[in-house]
């Protein structure tokens, strides 16, 4: 009687992971509470969502309660916040307060603070591009050549330092921007060459500057640079705002200032205006 063999089947491949981890970077919003007051705090979301519109609908949002000792009501908060449109992820506390917000289902997040981009200079004279290449056989050449050390002295020259990172290229974005869109220029400047229509949104950490009406929303410093600014050949704006400090334009502006090339800077605690015009 013979006996059968039963081969097993080596899988060839593993089998996909239904899901997976990988690293990513969280853009938030941090709404910073003054007061302990539900009643207090509800009227001034309600105002400040009344006053920015859109602007910040649907975007994630961190609660600083940091300078608040007394618990609050974080039920009715959060609650509040998802009827706007905000969506809560979590709390900057300490102590009761941070245990009382994780009961309400808010872990705590760290989220440091806010980075500032370095301040950049003008490169020193010496270390300036030449403007024009000089022909190898002209005159200047040869008074370039005449000056320059021998080739001993060049060697035995200490090392020049290494070269700098170079800084993100500002995003540019060469066509109008309609109703409805946004963009967000990350860790950079924005450049947008055209118009920003009305219900539409820019955001960039660092400038931004609009070669073109700006009618819509403009947020600059958006990650706290207190030191970003909004240059536009045409101001018009329904919203602008700097390092979460904003304004929102229900009226016309002064006839020096309105439809106007304009910067916008932050001074304290307070947006300025100031014409770019002669």
């Amino acid at each position: 009687m013979g006996h059968s063999k039963v081969s097993k089947k080596t899988p060839t491949s593993k089998t996909p992971q239904a899901l997976d981890f990988k690293s990513a970077t969280l853009y938030a919003i941090r709404v910073v509470l003054h007061d302990a007051d539900t009643k207090a705090l509800l009227a001034a979301l309600d105002k400040r969502m009344k006053d920015a519109g859109a602007f910040f609908e649907n975007e994630p949002v961190v609660i600083d309660a940091a300078r608040i000792e007394e618990v609050i009501d974080w039920a009715a908060l959060i609650s509040a916040l998802r009827e706007h449109h905000l969506h809560p992820v979590g709390v900057v506390a300490e102590g009761e307060q941070r245990a009382a917000a994780a009961a309400a289902g808010l872990p705590a997040v760290d989220v440091g603070g806010a980075p500032v981009r370095p301040v950049s200079t003008p490169a020193p004279e010496n270390e300036t591009p030449p403007a024009a290449v000089i022909p190898e056989h002209s005159p200047e050449a040869k008074a370039v050549a005449a000056e320059a050390p021998p080739p001993a002295a060049q060697e035995s020259s200490a090392t020049p330092p290494a070269a700098q990172e170079p800084a993100p290229a500002a995003m540019v974005i060469n066509r109008p921007l309609r109703s409805g869109q946004r963009v967000y220029a990350r860790n950079t400047d924005l450049i947008v060459i055209g118009v920003v229509s009305r219900g539409a949104e820019v955001i960039a950490d660092g400038n931004i500057h609009i070669y073109g009406p700006l009618r819509g929303k403009a947020m600059a410093g958006a990650r706290g640079d207190a030191n970003a600014r909004i240059f536009t050949t045409q101001l018009d704006p329904e919203l602008v705002a700097i390092a979460g400090v904003y304004r929102v334009i229900e009226t016309s502006l002064d006839a020096a200032l309105q439809n106007r090339p304009a910067i916008v800077s932050l001074s304290g605690e307070s947006l300025q205006i100031d014409s770019l015009g002669n």
